[in-house]
C-alpha cells in the first residue's frame, strides 16, 4: 500500500512539473483565439501528448478522473499556448472540445440519455427480480465457469447492433451467471469488450456499418456498404478476437494481470481491488415475484425497438430501403427511442404482473442514474480530451505522416495503416474517427488497385477497432466496464495485454495479405486470414503451454 501511494505522489508531482515546464515554454501569449487561430504546436507531434498524459497517469495512478483531467488541461494549455485564460475557456466552452458544448450535442446528450434509460432498464429489471430469476433459471443449464464465460460471448454475439447497447445490455443480463460461478468482473469486462466493436465492424446491419459505409468519399466512385461487406474477410483483428476469447476460455488460459483477478475470484474476490464503483447496485433486494420472462420480455422488445429507432432516424418509415436507412441513420437516437419505448412497455408489464409497487418502479429511475455516474462523468470528459486532440490538430498529423510514406512503402501499407490506426484509436479513444481521417487516404493511395484497396480499408477499420478496444478513454471500453460493474482501470490494464497479443499476429496477418495483394491483386490475398488464424491460435497454445509450465 505504501508503494502504490509513493507512486501515485511521484506521479502527480512529475505531472506537476511538467505542466509547469509547458507553461513556460509555450508561454506566448495569443493575441485572439478567433477565426484563423492555430495553436503553436498544431498538427505537430506535440499535439499527441494529452492524451499520451492521461493514459500513462491512468496506468501510473490507477485514478481515472485525475488522468483525464490532466491530458484535458494539458491539451488546454497547448491550444492557448500557455494563456491560461484562453485555456480555461477552451477547455469549457470550446465548440469542439468543451465540456458545456460536448454535452450539449445531440449526439453526445442522447448517447448520456440512452445510458441513463438504460441503467434505470437494469434497476428495473434486477428489483422485479427478472435478473435473479433469470440467474436460477442458468443455473440449471451452465454448469461450470468456461459455460457461464461462452454464454457471455453468445449473447455478445448475437446483440450486434450497437456497441454501446451491447456492453450495457450483455452486462445486466450475464453478470448474475458470472458471479455465481465465480468469474472475475475483470474477466467479464474484457468477454463483454470483445464482443461489442469486434462483432460490430463485421455486422452488416450494425450502427457501424454505416459510419464505414459514409466514411468512403462519396467522389471515390466506390459503393461504401459494398466496400465494407468485401473487408469482412480481411478484419484480422475482429476475427481473431472471436476465435482468441473461444481459445482462452476453453483452454482456461490467464495470463497478465487478469490472471490474479481470476485466481482471487475462484476464492471469492471478485474485484481484487478495493474499488467497488457499483457495490449499491449489486446489493439491491430482488422481488421474491419475479421470473424469467420478467427480464426476456424487456431486453427483446429493447432490441426490436431499437433497431426499429436507429432504422426510424435513417427514413425507413418515409420510404427508403432498409439497408440505406441504416447506412443513413443516427445510432444515438435510434437507441434512445428504443429505450424510452422500452421503459413504457415494462411499466405496463410490471404493473399488470405485479411484481413491483409504483413507488418501487419510480424509485428505480434515480438508482439507474447514480449507477451510471461513474461511466457518464468518465464519458463527458473522454469526449473533453478527443476534442483537445482535436483542436491540436492530431488527426491531421497521423494523416500526413501516413499520406508521406504510401507511396514509397505501398506493399507493407495495409501492416502499416494497421498499425497507424492503433495509435490514433488508442490516443483518441474514438475508432470512428480513425477510419473517417483514414479512409480518404487509403482510398487515393490505392485508387488503381481495388484488392489492395479492400485490405488497406479492413486494416484501418481492424487497426480502429482494436486502438478503440483497448483505449481507457473510449467510450466502448468505459461502457464495458459499466456493464461488467468493473472498476475501470482494472478493465483496461487486464484487456491491453489480450488485446496486443491479437494485434502483434494480425501486424503480421496484414504484412502476408499486403504481399500477396500487391503481387497477384486478386482475392487470393484472403489466404492470409485462415494463416493469420491458425498463426494466432499456435501463439494462445504455447502460451497455454508456458503458463501451464509455471503453475506446475
Amino acid at each position: 500500500m505504501q508503494q502504490k501511494k509513493r507512486i501515485r505522489t511521484v506521479a502527480l508531482i512529475l505531472a506537476l512539473v511538467g505542466f509547469a515546464v509547458l507553461v513556460f515554454v509555450t508561454g506566448r501569449t495569443p493575441s485572439e483565439a478567433g477565426e484563423g487561430y492555430t495553436p503553436g504546436v498544431y498538427q505537430s507531434i506535440w499535439a499527441l501528448l494529452p492524451p499520451v498524459i492521461a493514459i500513462a497517469l491512468a496506468l501510473i495512478t490507477k485514478e481515472v478522473y485525475f488522468s483525464l483531467f490532466m491530458g484535458i488541461l494539458s491539451g488546454g494549455l497547448l491550444y492557448a499556448n500557455g494563456n491560461l485564460e484562453l485555456a480555461m475557456n477552451t477547455i469549457l466552452y470550446s465548440e469542439e472540445g468543451g465540456f458545456v458544448n460536448n454535452i450539449a450535442t445531440v449526439q453526445n446528450a442522447s448517447i448520456l440519455v440512452f445510458v441513463v434509460l438504460l441503467g434505470s432498464l437494469v434497476a428495473l429489471m434486477n428489483k422485479a427480480g427478472g435478473s435473479a430469476a433469470f440467474g436460477r433459471w442458468a443455473s440449471q443449464h451452465i454448469k461450470s465457469r468456461v459455460g457461464a464465460q461462452l454464454a457471455t460471448i453468445l449473447l455478445g454475439v448475437l446483440i450486434f447492433v450497437d456497441d454501446g447497447f451491447n456492453c450495457m445490455t450483455v452486462g445486466s443480463v450475464i453478470r448474475p451467471i458470472t458471479d455465481r460461478h465465480q468469474v472475475s468482473r475483470a474477466k467479464l469486462a474484457y468477454l463483454i469488450d470483445a464482443t461489442a466493436a469486434p462483432v460490430c465492424i463485421i455486422a452488416p446491419i450494425s450502427s457501424w456499418a454505416a459510419a464505414v459505409t459514409y466514411s468512403v468519399p462519396a467522389d471515390s466512385g466506390i459503393n461504401g456498404f459494398e466496400m465494407f461487406l468485401r473487408t469482412i474477410p480481411y478484419n484480422l483483428y475482429a476475427l481473431g478476437t472471436i476465435v482468441m476469447m473461444l481459445l482462452i476460455v476453453t483452454l482456461k488460459l490467464d495470463y497478465g494481470p487478469m490472471k490474479l483477478h481470476e485466481a482471487n475470484a475462484q476464492k471469492g474476490d471478485l474485484f481484487t481491488t478495493p474499488d467497488r464503483p457499483f457495490q449499491d447496485a449489486d446489493d439491491e433486494v430482488p422481488s421474491s415475484k419475479g421470473k424469467v420472462i420478467d427480464l426476456v420480455l424487456p431486453v427483446v422488445v429493447l432490441i426490436v425497438t431499437c433497431i426499429i429507432g436507429i432504422v426510424y432516424t435513417g427514413g425507413f418509415f418515409d420510404g427508403v430501403g432498409f439497408i440505406d436507412a441504416f447506412a443513413d441513420s443516427n445510432s444515438a437516437m435510434g437507441l434512445v427511442f428504443g429505450s424510452f419505448v422500452t421503459v413504457i412497455f415494462t411499466f405496463f408489464l410490471y404493473m399488470f404482473r405485479g411484481v413491483v409497487t409504483f413507488k418501487e418502479f419510480m424509485e428505480c429511475f434515480p438508482a439507474g442514474f447514480r449507477s451510471m455516474c461513474a461511466p457518464m462523468i468518465i464519458l463527458i470528459m473522454a469526449w473533453n480530451l478527443s476534442g483537445m486532440t482535436g483542436l491540436l490538430g492530431a488527426a491531421d498529423y497521423i494523416r500526413d505522416v501516413v499520406a508521406s510514406s504510401a507511396g514509397a512503402v505501398q506493399i507493407f501499407l495495409p501492416c502499416l495503416i494497421f498499425i497507424v490506426a492503433v495509435f490514433l484509436a488508442f490516443s483518441t479513444g474514438t475508432s470512428w474517427g480513425t477510419f473517417s481521417i483514414l479512409i480518404p487516404i487509403v482510398c487515393n493511395v490505392f485508387a488503381n488497385s481495388y484488392e489492395m484497396l479492400v485490405i488497406a480499408i479492413a486494416a484501418c477499420l481492424a487497426g480502429a477497432v482494436c486502438g478503440d478496444h483497448c483505449s481507457p478513454i473510449s467510450d466502448t471500453t468505459i461502457m464495458a466496464s459499466a456493464g461488467a460493474h468493473c472498476f475501470h482501470v482494472n478493465h483496461v490494464t487486464t484487456q491491453i495485454p489480450y488485446a496486443f497479443t491479437c494485434a502483434g499476429v494480425c501486424a503480421v496477418g496484414y504484412l502476408i495479405a499486403g504481399v500477396i495483394g500487391y503481387f497477384t491483386g486478386s482475392p487470393v490475398a484472403m489466404v492470409a486470414t485462415p494463416i493469420t488464424l491458425v498463426l494466432l491460435g499456435a501463439v494462445i497454445y504455447l502460451a497455454s503451454r508456458f503458463v501451464k509450465k509455471q503453475n506446475a
